[in-house]
């Protein structure tokens, strides 16, 4: 008798099943089709290889396998102070940038998290009075993005926010029962580009929003223009 397998046939440790089948339905694209998923791993996030047909440019087809990391999709916030030109990031330590490379491993980047079955504007208004304390009112979309589209599947959806002295109305510092210990960063916008140049800010989805910021943001040309 085969054993069931946690995640597929019976649930796993985050009361998951059929993780096998995500994507096998997929027909938005003619030039592709899935033949087979495989659950590689399923601990905190899941881990599969799919093997799918797929038909090139010149008409021939050929069979590929990829092995995709699934997350689920995130959210993040850019908050600024447009008066004091200022913006407010957190700084944390990340074991994945520490032992690919990074001095310390403590990350300067903009507050996020996972979706975890919020929307996005729920998950990141979450996840800001998690991290910094901020409870947030105006809340604009700015984009969605895939950061690393050749393996994991998240989906970032990025927004910008006010925020005043006002507007900082809890601790802030993550959730210790999840190991997060998490700072505030303030720093006026012009030195948060900076560091982007420099690399002391390092993170894809802050450079984004920094640079939305600068061109048609906050902070940009014509937001000035604006003003009285």
């Amino acid at each position: 008798m085969t054993k069931p397998i946690e995640g597929i046939d019976v649930p796993d440790a985050r009361g998951r099943t059929g993780l096998d089948r995500v994507g096998r339905e997929l027909s938005g694209n003619p030039d592709v089709r899935v033949r087979d998923v495989e659950l590689l791993a399923a601990g905190w996030h899941v881990l599969r290889r799919t093997t799918f047909d797929y038909r090139r440019r010149d008409g021939s087809w050929s069979r590929e396998q990829r092995e995709t990391y699934d997350r689920g999709d995130g959210a993040t916030v850019l908050l600024y102070d447009a008066d004091r030109r200022t913006v407010l990031l957190t700084r944390q330590f990340r074991y994945p940038v520490y032992v690919n490379g990074h001095p310390d491993g403590m990350f300067v980047e903009a507050a996020a998290g996972l979706l975890d079955g919020d929307d996005p504007a729920a998950a990141i208004r979450r996840e800001a009075s998690e991290e910094l304390g901020v409870l947030i009112g105006e809340l604009e979309p700015v984009f969605a993005v895939w950061t690393s589209p050749g393996s994991v599947t998240e989906r970032v959806h990025c927004f910008a926010a006010p925020y005043t002295a006002a507007s900082r109305v809890g601790p802030g510092g993550g959730l210790a029962g999840d190991g997060e210990d998490i700072a505030a960063v303030e720093l006026p916008f012009e030195t948060a580009l900076a560091q982007v140049a420099s690399g002391e800010i390092a993170d894809a989805k802050t450079i984004l929003l920094l640079q939305w910021a600068a061109l048609r943001g906050p902070f940009s040309r014509e937001a000035a223009g604006s003003c009285p």
